[in-house]
Formats: structure tokens, C-alpha cells, sequence
């Protein structure tokens, strides 16, 4: 009798007509697995196989617009799921009402010291709201060579929330956006677990080695009841970043030089990869992209796809420009663009890019078709684009330093610097970073510029806001939120503290004096933050209104809660 391993996660729901879902499971053999709705909808689908592990993502079609309805899955006509034994109330998938919309009206042209507010900014009573959710960095347990808990996970106690107040407002759409797994800082009992299986003094030691090793670091982050309920419930949208795969993952030329001379990087790298499309990549996509995947057709066809799925993973490795992770979604007036800034690099230090020039191609197509048939563009980068002055700076200079702008010497210490202090974000990539802020600019200027342009990200272990100084008709925002679930070096807060002052802009400065690199493209204002702790960022779009919240996970006597920090009106005059 088949059994649920891991799941259900509900994925896709379809916002064009209301219709459609995907749930993702893993069972423990072949079967076919069904999802029954309340409602009579539902969709049936044989699993497929990788090494040795059985999966299906099941489209449930049927759905009534604007309802939302209870579900069940059975694997070869056996009830698995909901749990008899769960304290959660049933899973159930929320569909969107949908319906025309009305044109959203032009705005005025905002300079960077205007305070004037467009009238079409204001909340429409009638328009629908999309509540976004996102944040990065969740470890599911603190490693082993770690002191001390994390504190409270801000997804447990979401979910916590959630399911004691069946009449909250719950997140439209869960954004991932990066280090969902650590690969590379392994819990105690993960590490236990490695050593039944293989000498943990050969290489790579404690850290994942194979496909199967990274299915544990899902079970442990999935199977956790809390979690394990949420992402039944709240459709999910995922992002890798590093530690999806190994800390500073493409951070250079040299780096990935040496990573490929070790016996060990290419199982590594091939199972990150592959373990990535199964568990989240497959999920992102609609039924019509999963429906035109040759990859997906030929991995369900065959009796084990694992070589098939190999092969695209050593591609995609060995050509980065071969593959896009990168993906787009619209939520009615909404658009969403989720960037691949890892595997989609350009590593050369003659050309290096965030994004190679199809990627950024891509990026640029998305982000200006159909413009005035959307209210708010979403940029989902795991690495922020704006970040603390003094850090820009600094990677600005060392991407110089790097590029041997002061020689062979300083370039050394480039690198070494480069690694050791994580200086891989947009400024590292001086010319990907100018081409990401004149594409928001163009985007955000003239008669049929959305309300807002909001570039969510994580990976830096505290939340804040920024707003370029650009004269757009858009509001420009860097939203940025990380840790989920993880913690930060006390002097790594006053670093970020440092890097937003005028004593760290000063010292930037000095930076861009030693490596000749000038001032940036645009200048930028922080106007909210930096926040520390584990947290969740949420957007509330409706219309041509957004309205931001930050909730922070705190402990207290009762067991952990969600405590607002911020809410405010991103689309009126501060």
C-alpha cells in the first residue's frame, strides 16, 4: 500500500480564469495519487520516478472562482492526506474571483523630492486584493557546530496563526526566495543521520555529498507539522539561492575553477540541481508551461527519469545559458518576475553580469510587455539590488580590485576578500547592477507606468525598505526581508547598522577613491529599518494601492506570536 512521504504542497492556482491548481507530492512507491475537492473538482496523476523516489504533481481543474474548498489526496484510491491523527483544520485551496478590472489612470511624473500623491493611488473598494508574502533563509534546525537556537520560526508561527484564526487574512501567494535547504550547515541529526550512510571525514564531510542526502534536508524542512500544513494551504512560489547548493555558489571564475578541480562538486552540484527541479522548480511552473516541458513529458513517460533529469542538470551546469530558472507569474493587475541570480551568472572577470544576456533579455521582455495592463511589477531577486551604501561601495571597489584595476596584487586580495566577506551581490556586478536600475526607471516613467515597482529579496539577514532617487511616475522600492528561520553575528548588525550611516557613507567614499570606480548610477534612501529577527514581509496590493507589512516572530509565555513592526501606505506621500 503506497504511503505520503512528503506533502501535499499546493503550488500553482491559476488567477487568468480561477480554474486550476497543482498539488506536489511524494510517495513511497509507484502509485497514482488523486486530489478530491468538497466542491467535486479534482485531478489524478501516476507518479514519476528519481533515484528511486516517487513523485507526482497532480493538476486539480474544476475550481469555482473566488471560493475556497477543502481537499484530499489518496494514492492508489487510499486516503494519505489530511492526517487523522493532525490538530490543523483541512487543507484547502483558495481561488481568486476573477473578472474585468478597470484601466488604472495615469499618473503625474514624481520627481525624487516630489510629495505629491496621484489621485489613482488610492484604494478602489471594488478592486481585488493580492496579499504577497515572502522572505528567505530558513534553516528547518540550527547547525551542529552553532550555539543556541534560532529563536521562532516565522513560518511555524504563521501557520500557528493561521490555523487558530480560520478567519484571517491569509497570504494570496508565498514567495521563497532563496536558501529553502542548507546544504552546506547541517542540523545534529542530519549529520547523525550522514554518518550511518558514509565516513564523514572524506569530502565533503558534513555537508550533502548525493541526491539522496538532499532529500533528507527536505524531509527535515517539509515534514515539520506546522510547515508541512502551511504549504498545503498557501500556494508557493520558490527561488534558490547559495546554500540551496553550497555557501558563495558562483560568487567567481576562480571560485568555480577550484570547485571543479574537487572530486566532489559535480555530484554535488548535479544533485542540487536536480533535487531543485523536483522539489520546488516543477511546482512554479502553470499546467500549460508543465504541459510544453519536453523534460517533464519525457521524465513521465519513462520508467525512471533519473538520467534524463541528470543530463538536463550536467547541461545546465556545464551552460548556464542553456537553462532558465527564471519565471514569470500574473496575478491579475499584478505581475511577478522571479530572476535567477545564481546559476545565470556570468563569472569571467572581463565580462562578468548578474545575469548573462539572454537571462537579462528575458528579464527586460517581461518587464515591459503589456505595460499599462499592469498596476504593480514584482521583482524577485534573492539578492537584494540596493543595499546598505557602505556595502555597495565596497563591492563596487572590490569587483575593480578583482577586475585588476590596481594590479595583480590587489587582485589577490580581491578575491580573497570577495569570498570571505560575501561581496556577490548587484554591486559586485557593476554594469548588471546599471542595467537593472535604468530598466526599473524605464519601466517606472510615463502614462503607462504601474503604481509601484518592488524588487523583494532576502539573503542579508535583516529587513529594511529603500527607495531610489529617480524620477519616475512609479513608486521604486527595495523590499528586503530575511531570516525565516536563522540568526546573525551581533557584529555582523552593527556592520549593516554601520553601512546605512553617514559614517559608513564616508567611508564608502574612500572605497570608490582606491578603486577608481566613481559614484554609483543612482542614489538611494533607506526609509525603513534595519529590523532584526526572524520576520515576514507582506504586500497588499490592490488597484493602484499597496500597502506594506513586516511581522516579526517573538517568543513569549504563551508560545510564539507574530508582532507587527511595520504597516504602512507605500503609494501615499510619506
Amino acid at each position: 500500500m503506497a504511503a505520503l512521504r512528503l506533502g501535499p504542497l499546493l503550488r500553482y492556482v491559476d488567477w487568468d480564469t480561477g480554474g486550476s491548481a497543482t498539488i506536489w507530492i511524494e510517495a513511497d512507491r509507484p502509485c497514482t495519487a488523486r486530489v478530491r475537492c468538497a466542491d467535486g473538482s479534482g485531478g489524478t496523476s501516476r507518479t514519476f520516478q528519481i533515484a528511486g523516489h516517487h513523485y507526482a504533481l497532480v493538476p486539480v481543474t474544476g475550481l469555482s472562482p473566488g471560493s475556497t474548498t477543502a481537499y484530499e489526496v489518496s494514492l492508489d484510491g487510499i486516503l494519505v492526506w489530511p492526517d487523522p491523527g493532525s490538530a490543523f483544520p483541512p487543507s484547502t485551496i483558495s481561488t481568486p474571483a476573477v473578472g474585468p478590472t478597470p484601466a488604472p489612470a495615469s499618473a503625474p511624473i514624481r520627481t525624487p523630492t516630489s510629495t505629491a500623491t496621484s489621485a489613482s493611488a488610492s484604494t478602489s473598494t471594488s478592486a481585488p486584493v493580492l496579499r504577497v508574502t515572502f522572505g528567505s533563509c530558513r534553516q528547518a534546525a540550527p547547525p551542529a557546530d552553532r550555539r543556541g537556537p534560532h529563536g521562532a520560526d516565522a513560518l511555524d508561527t504563521l501557520a500557528a496563526r493561521l490555523a487558530a484564526e480560520p478567519d484571517a487574512l491569509r497570504p494570496d501567494v508565498l514567495l521563497l526566495l532563496g536558501d529553502q535547504v542548507y546544504a552546506d550547515q547541517l542540523s545534529r541529526a542530519t549529520r547523525r543521520w550522514l554518518a550511518g550512510r558514509r565516513d564523514l571525514r572524506e569530502a565533503p564531510g558534513a555537508q550533502v555529498a548525493d541526491y539522496e542526502e538532499y532529500t533528507r534536508l527536505y524531509y527535515e524542512s517539509w515534514l515539520d507539522p506546522e510547515i508541512r500544513w502551511l504549504l498545503s494551504t498557501v500556494p508557493s512560489l520558490h527561488m534558490f539561492d547559495d546554500h540551496d547548493v553550497i555557501d558563495d555558489w558562483n560568487t567567481s571564475a576562480a571560485w568555480l575553477a577550484e570547485m571543479r578541480a574537487t572530486p566532489w562538486w559535480s555530484e554535488r552540484v548535479l544533485s542540487g540541481l536536480m533535487s531543485y527541479w523536483v522539489y520546488q522548480h516543477l511546482g512554479n511552473l502553470s499546467p500549460a508551461e508543465l504541459d510544453a516541458d519536453a523534460l517533464y513529458a519525457a521524465i513521465r513517460a519513462s520508467p525512471d527519469g533519473t538520467e534524463a533529469l541528470r543530463a538536463f542538470a550536467a547541461a545546465a551546469d556545464a551552460d548556464p545559458a542553456s537553462t532558465r530558472w527564471s519565471y514569470r507569474r500574473d496575478f491579475g493587475r499584478s505581475r511577478l518576475l522571479m530572476v535567477d541570480t545564481r546559476a545565470a551568472r556570468v563569472l569571467a572577470e572581463d565580462g562578468r553580469a548578474m545575469l548573462d544576456p539572454a537571462e537579462f533579455a528575458w528579464l527586460r521582455e517581461n518587464a515591459l510587455a503589456g505595460q499599462g495592463r499592469y498596476d504593480h511589477l514584482l521583482i524577485g531577486s534573492s539578492l537584494p539590488w540596493l543595499m546598505p551604501p557602505l556595502i555597495h561601495d565596497a563591492e563596487v571597489w572590490n569587483a575593480a580590485l578583482c577586475r585588476g584595476e590596481r594590479g595583480d596584487r590587489w587582485a589577490r586580495v580581491g578575491e580573497d576578500l570577495r569570498r570571505r566577506s560575501d561581496l556577490e551581490h548587484w554591486a559586485a556586478f557593476p554594469s548588471s547592477f546599471a542595467m537593472l536600475s535604468d530598466l526599473i526607471e524605464e519601466v517606472g516613467t510615463g502614462p503607462r507606468a504601474p503604481a509601484t515597482v518592488c524588487v523583494l529579496s532576502g539573503d542579508v539577514h535583516h529587513a529594511y525598505v529603500a527607495e531610489p532617487l529617480i524620477p519616475s511616475t512609479a513608486r521604486v522600492f527595495q523590499l528586503t526581508c530575511s531570516p525565516v528561520h536563522n540568526s546573525i553575528h551581533t557584529a555582523v548588525k552593527w556592520g549593516f547598522r554601520l553601512g546605512w550611516s553617514r559614517l559608513g557613507r564616508w567611508l564608502g567614499r574612500g572605497f570608490s577613491r582606491h578603486g577608481r570606480t566613481g559614484r554609483p548610477p543612482v542614489s538611494w534612501r533607506r526609509t525603513g529599518g534595519p529590523w532584526f529577527g526572524n520576520q515576514l514581509m507582506t504586500l497588499a496590493l490592490s488597484g493602484r494601492s499597496a500597502r506594506l507589512r513586516l511581522d516579526q516572530a517573538r517568543k513569549g509565555r504563551s508560545g510564539a506570536r507574530l508582532v507587527t513592526v511595520l504597516d504602512r501606505e507605500l503609494t501615499s506621500a510619506e
